[in-house]
Formats: structure tokens, C-alpha cells, sequence
């Protein structure tokens, strides 16, 4: 078990370096694969992944795709600054906000095979959902030598002068599950627009009418949130439903992100509020909203879904399997998504071509126990 307060990367660096110097690991021998130290060192494959490839920069190592990774002869190991430089030249760095969260680590796959495929490495940097983190990543890994950023941003709201600047600078950045509306750039991101309007629309057709919007930050502040509200509202306006800005709740207090107990009491308030609305369904901003409203109306002894349903956006089943009853959702195609920017990342790379194109992701309906009919067709199937 890895201790300390360097990041986890870093410490097995250490070790294994100290292993190759002791001798331990003679040239040419292979170490251990990603998914052996992940194993062995209680970490993420990911974290493993990361070891190796700054092993491969200092020249330690040398990797054999398909086969492994393995000690370099001590002379080889001495690396001129050239052929680092060269090295570095086949990293792209990714900027997420959250690294050990599963969605995050979704869209890896995607960009890992893709990008070994052509020869490039992955390196990882997370945000920690801070701006000014972010800032700082994105501001030092040019001048630190990588290729390239895929950027998951904290907010569409915020750096957007430097993401402008390494634009207009022509340095390669794709963003992935948002987009800048202010900036013409390269970006991945689901169909979040039609996954808002699926998800209000299969509650239409369940005979729901009295349907609350639920996101705990401002639609302004990430595409994805402002897409899936827009296709929300479409969807009501286009079954003659008016848009009722009293079911729209946004923006909400740090109680609705702080510890589980208070958090819980918030929920319970907000239900109340909207059971006083006459609220049969609630579309949410993601699957760990939905898991919060349906933990506290299990507590205030509503019945899910006779008496409310509950849809989520992602289908992470890990949150999903936190509760006894199993959370409808919209699906996203995360390693797809990553796929996708890493094409773009590379196609810029090595075309110099700017990217200016908006993919987006199809999604997914996945029917599960947490949404059933509205009152008027409980009524007729009664």
C-alpha cells in the first residue's frame, strides 16, 4: 500500500526506479504490466499507466506494444536531451476535474487506444474541480513539452482567454463533454440536447405533466446542463405543455453538495416544496441527483415511482446500485467520446489543420424501476 503525500504516480516511479538501480530489474527484463501494479499498489490502472510512460520519458524503459514495457541497457538509459525532447513530443496531456470519479475514467479506453494506436502516450492531470487549477495546467503543460490538451472543463464560464489563446496560437486542445458557446474550437460531447428531450418526453407519453427540472448548478454554467434543460423545455412546449418556471430548480445552495446527512435534509425540503407543486416526475441533472432524490423520498415514505418518478442522465451503475430501486437514466457513450477526441487531437497534430468541429455522441434511454405512469394513467390502468 502506497503512503505518503506525493501523488500515487509518483511513488511508484520511485520504487521502481529504485528497483532498476538496485538491480532488481536487470536491462531488457519486462516489469510488471499496468493492470500487475494497479493490482499491486492498490491503484487505478490509470495511475499504473501514468508511472510507466514518465519511466519511458526519463529513458529508463522502453515499451513494446502488444508486449509490455522493459529495462533499458544502462547506456541506453542515458537519454540525450534530444531524444527526450522527441519523447515528450508523443505526449497528450488530458485535464479532467475528478479523477477517481467512474465517469471520468469512461472516457480512458477510448483515448488510450486510440492514441497508442498511433504512437502517442496519455498523460493525466486532474483539476480537482478548480478553475484555478485548471488555469494552471492548461497555462504550464505546453511549456512542459506535451502535444496536446483534451480538456473536460470545470465550466464553460471560466479560462476561457487562455483556451482562446492556445487556440489562436494553433496549439491542439479538444474539449470533451462541453463546448464553448464563445469559441469556434474542436469538441466531443453527448447529444445532451436530445437526451434532455427523451427523457421529458418518455414522462409525457407516462402521463406526466407536472415534471420538475433538478440540477445543482446554474444552466449557465455548463453546456451540458443548459442542453439537457433546452431539450427538456422543447420537449414540454412541443407536447403543449407550458414551460413552468416554479419546476425549474437550479443553482442550488452548498447543502445540496455537502455532507450526506445535510444534503439528505435539503432533499427532503426540496420534495416537499415540489410534492406542494404537484409534482409527479423529476428529470435530473445526473444519476447522483437522482439517487439524492430517491433516497429522501424512500425517507419521507413516497413511493417510487407510484407516487413520483425519477430519471437521471449518465447510467453510471455504480450509483445506481446505492439504492434498492434501480435509476431510470439517459445513457453516454464515454469511450466513444473519448475515442473521438483523441481522433480530433491527432488529426490537428498532424494535418496543422485547426479543429472547428462539434461532435456529438448519440445516447440512450435505459428503462429501469425508478419511473412509472403519471396519475392519469395509474388511474385508467386502476
Amino acid at each position: 500500500m502506497l503512503k505518503g503525500d506525493s501523488p500515487l504516480y509518483q511513488q511508484i516511479i520511485e520504487i521502481l526506479r529504485d528497483r532498476i538501480a538496485r538491480g532488481e530489474y536487470i536491462p531488457n527484463q519486462q516489469l510488471p504490466t499496468e493492470v500487475e501494479l494497479a493490482e499491486q499498489f492498490d491503484v487505478s490502472r490509470i495511475t499504473s499507466k501514468r508511472a510507466l510512460i514518465e519511466l519511458e520519458r526519463e529513458g529508463l524503459i522502453y515499451r513494446r506494444r502488444g508486449s509490455g514495457s522493459f529495462v533499458k541497457k544502462r547506456d541506453i538509459a542515458r537519454a540525450t536531451e534530444e531524444q527526450a525532447a522527441v519523447s515528450s513530443s508523443r505526449i497528450i496531456s488530458m485535464i479532467i476535474p475528478y479523477v477517481a470519479s467512474n465517469n471520468m475514467l469512461g472516457y480512458y479506453p477510448g483515448v488510450a487506444d486510440y492514441l497508442e494506436s498511433k504512437g502517442y502516450y496519455l498523460s493525466i492531470h486532474n483539476s480537482d474541480w478548480s478553475s484555478e487549477q485548471e488555469r494552471e495546467l492548461l497555462r504550464s503543460l505546453p511549456k512542459r513539452g506535451t502535444s496536446g490538451i483534451l480538456l473536460y472543463p470545470v465550466s464553460n464560464q471560466h479560462n476561457l482567454d487562455i483556451v482562446h489563446s492556445l487556440q489562436l496560437n494553433d496549439f491542439p486542445i479538444v474539449t470533451i463533454d462541453q463546448y464553448y458557446s464563445f469559441l469556434t474550437m474542436g469538441s466531443v460531447v453527448s447529444d445532451n440536447y436530445k437526451g434532455g428531450y427523451m427523457a421529458a418526453t418518455k414522462l409525457i407519453e407516462l402521463g406526466h405533466t407536472r415534471i420538475a427540472f433538478l440540477s445543482t448548478i446554474g444552466i449557465q454554467y455548463r453546456s451540458t446542463v443548459r442542453d439537457r434543460f433546452f431539450g427538456y423545455s422543447k420537449a414540454l412546449t412541443d407536447n403543449g405543455i407550458p414551460l413552468d418556471i416554479e419546476l425549474i430548480f437550479s443553482d442550488l445552495p452548498p447543502e445540496a453538495e455537502g455532507e450526506p446527512l445535510s444534503r439528505r435534509a435539503y432533499y427532503k425540503m426540496l420534495l416537499n416544496k415540489m410534492l406542494e407543486l404537484e409534482v409527479t416526475a423529476i428529470q435530473a441533472e445526473h444519476d447522483v441527483v437522482a439517487l439524492d432524490c430517491i433516497k429522501a423520498a424512500l425517507d419521507m415514505n413516497i413511493k417510487i415511482p407510484e407516487e413520483l418518478s425519477v430519471v437521471g442522465f449518465d447510467n453510471n451503475e455504480e450509483i445506481s446500485l446505492q439504492t434498492s430501486i434501480p435509476i431510470t437514466t439517459i445513457e453516454q457513450d464515454y469511450q466513444e467520446i473519448g475515442r473521438q477526441s483523441a481522433i480530433m487531437i491527432i488529426e490537428q497534430l498532424e494535418s496543422g489543420k485547426r479543429q472547428q468541429t462539434r461532435h456529438e455522441i448519440p445516447v440512450k434511454w435505459i428503462d429501469r424501476q425508478s419511473v412509472g405512469p403519471g396519475p392519469e394513467l395509474h388511474n385508467l390502468i386502476d
